[in-house]
């Protein structure tokens, strides 16, 4: 008997919607096959409902052919398929909009379950599928318990309604013999239809029971330990170790990149040895001087080193470049509460550049 529960260990935690996600990618869903029984059910009955007198039409005159007109003439080898292939023709003609209805219920009942989902990985060849334990798994399990009772009693609960609807209309039946085959036809056909809405309908309560039934079985069985949460995390998110190597790694790629842009700055604003920021500013490409590096105590001094050595103008003013430092980022246009000092700065840099020249 200890095949009938699920040892689900120490899997306590709900699945994450990655988790979730995976599953669906995998094709691991949960819908109730009975729920597509019962709309099938319903669907065709209210079918018959709407368009059951002409379908009743047909089916009355299939009968006189077949027990009336037929019987006046012998059946031969010649006429033999001109009769069946007559007989085929009327059953498909009247049945074919069942069988679009029942289609399409299906369909849909599927699609409102499950939603539009392809995938391939179900129909993979699995090697575990061939062992014998795994079979027996499956064979004693939870579920399959669940299924057989689940079996039992839908063909316990219809048949018994089936028998007593029957019963209470079985005077009525009895009276047919001394009827017409036309008023007797309708009458099956009106007890078939109340019949069926009445299955249906206990159909769709079953249908009910099992959706929510299949929905836990499926949430139970995706369900995770604390571990394989954390790993999960590890795994989208990246191992702390090798993120903390790799955000060290875009910084040192990030300082190479800004330190190569050094050389083409207009200007190196300073505080004067803790902060360095150096603007470059392209008129007719830029609205205002960009930050091309940053950098504070030894990047700072680095950016002095690199402004010294290609002739970069270096401007002592702490105020500015603590602003600087704070509000922007490399490739960032600079704040325009600091546009009258970066242009006061810029501007003495220009003066200096012509009286430079000029020597």
């Amino acid at each position: 008997m200890f095949f009938f529960f699920q040892d689900t260990g120490d899997k306590t935690e709900e699945p994450t919607p990655h988790r979730l996600r995976e599953a669906r990618r995998k094709g691991q869903v949960f819908k109730s096959m009975e729920l597509n029984s019962a709309i099938n059910i319903l669907g065709v009955m209210l079918l018959f409902i709407v368009f059951g007198t002409l379908a009743l039409g047909g089916i009355e005159e299939a009968f006189n052919l077949f027990a009336h007109d037929m019987l006046a003439y012998p059946l031969t080898m010649s006429n033999a398929h001109t009769v069946l292939w007559d007989a085929i023709t009327r059953y498909f003609t009247i049945m074919a909009p069942v069988f679009a209805v029942a289609v399409i219920l299906g369909i849909t009942s599927n699609l409102v379950q499950v939603g539009f989902l392809t995938s391939t990985q179900q129909m993979a060849p699995q090697l575990k599928r061939l062992n014998p334990l795994e079979g027996l798994k499956k064979i004693a399990s939870k579920k399959a318990l669940f299924e057989m009772v689940k079996a039992i009693l839908k063909i316990l609960i219809i048949s018994s309604v089936a028998y007593l609807f029957v019963r209470s209309r079985l005077d009525e039946l009895m009276r047919l013999v001394n009827q017409t085959a036309a008023v007797s036809l309708e009458v099956f056909w009106n007890t078939i239809i109340m019949l069926g809405i009445i299955v249906g309908i206990v159909f769709l309560f079953i249908a009910f029971m099992d959706y929510l039934y299949q929905r836990y079985e499926h949430k139970t069985g995706l369900k995770m330990s604390r571990k394989e949460i954390k790993d999960e995390h590890k795994q989208l998110e990246g191992d702390p170790l090798v993120r903390s190597k790799l955000k060290e790694k875009q910084r040192q790629v990030a300082r190479e990149r800004m330190m190569q842009d050094v050389p083409s700055a207009d200007v190196v604003i300073t505080n004067p040895t803790e902060i360095a920021v150096a603007l470059v500013y392209r008129e007719g490409e830029d609205r205002a001087p960009r930050v091309v590096a940053k950098g504070v105590e030894v990047l700072a001094q680095k950016i002095r080193e690199i402004a010294g050595e290609n002739e970069v103008p270096v401007v002592e003013n702490p105020p500015v470049a603590r602003v600087l430092w704070q509000k922007t980022e490399i490739g960032e246009e600079i704040p325009m509460e600091l546009y009258q000092a970066v242009a006061e700065i810029m501007a003495l840099v220009y003066r200096m550049q012509e009286k430079r020249s000029h020597i």
